[in-house]
């Protein structure tokens, strides 16, 4: 059963980037496959015959000729399925740390309010993580909410709900920014458009065996700074959202 009948804004898909995720990605699809209505798949570029793995899934597939990396990709589903229809878009990893079963909570709170953009918090053992992860998501939050004008947690998670009028509004060079970029600069995107950010606490998932993450902790959280950074000096270096970033209550994490 499809899950945009139960909203009644429309239909619902779910967009998973994925790179060389054949170990894992068609467990991924097919849990997803029960929360939405559509599944869309962009293989960036894969090596590893990934696409074969889902071949007999109803799932659609578009294709990278070569690997782009996960900013192009990601912006190409999010455009993608909003051609297609789509009245919001779940986003979540190939790799198994985002848990497809959480999806309906995620979709119960953009129900409530659909001009928000919806984040998957891992707030439950967080303490899983590996501690330079931790580190680094920590100092990301503090600097992309500082740029956002608002405290905003696990501002890292890929696993998230975007209305679609908000893939509508952002501009087109999102899909140009590099590596991780991306979703950090999609949090500070929405508040200045007046979207809200809503949290949905959702555990944090590290199997054993699971591959390399393609994040790079130095060189992507440098990039981020370099970004956040470059916003702070055209705006005179915000102080009005230092402050809101330091003074306003953290969000609550449903």
């Amino acid at each position: 059963m499809g899950a945009g009948g139960a909203i009644g804004t429309g239909p619902i898909w779910a967009v998973i980037p994925a790179y060389n995720e054949r170990s894992t990605l068609r467990g991924v699809a097919e849990a997803v496959l029960p929360h939405v209505d559509s599944v869309l798949v962009v293989d960036d570029g894969s090596t590893d015959g990934m696409g074969e793995s889902i071949a007999d899934l109803p799932v659609t597939v578009v294709r990278n000729e070569a690997n782009q990396g996960k900013a192009p990709t990601l912006w190409r589903g999010l455009r993608a399925a909003r051609a297609a229809g789509a009245s919001a878009v779940v986003t979540l990893d190939a790799d198994g740390q985002h848990p497809p079963e959480r999806i309906p909570h995620l979709l119960e709170a953009y129900r409530q309010v659909p001009d928000t953009l919806v984040v998957g918090a891992r707030a439950d053992k967080r303490e899983a993580a590996p501690l330079y992860r931790r580190l680094s998501n920590d100092f990301a939050d503090f600097w992309i909410s500082w740029a956002a004008g608002r405290p905003l947690v696990d501002t890292q998670s890929g696993f998230r709900v975007y209305p679609g009028e908000l893939i509508d509004r952002m501009p087109a060079a999102l899909g140009e920014a590099r590596a991780f970029v991306f979703e950090s600069q999609v949090l500070i995107e929405a508040s200045r458009l007046g979207f809200g950010v809503a949290f949905v606490r959702i555990p944090a998932v590290y199997p054993e065996g699971l591959r390399p993450s393609h994040y790079r902790p130095l060189a992507d959280g440098l990039l981020i700074v370099a970004m956040v950074a470059g916003k702070l000096l055209r705006r005179g270096l915000y102080p009005r959202g230092l402050y809101h970033a330091l003074r306003d209550p953290r969000p609550r994490v449903h």
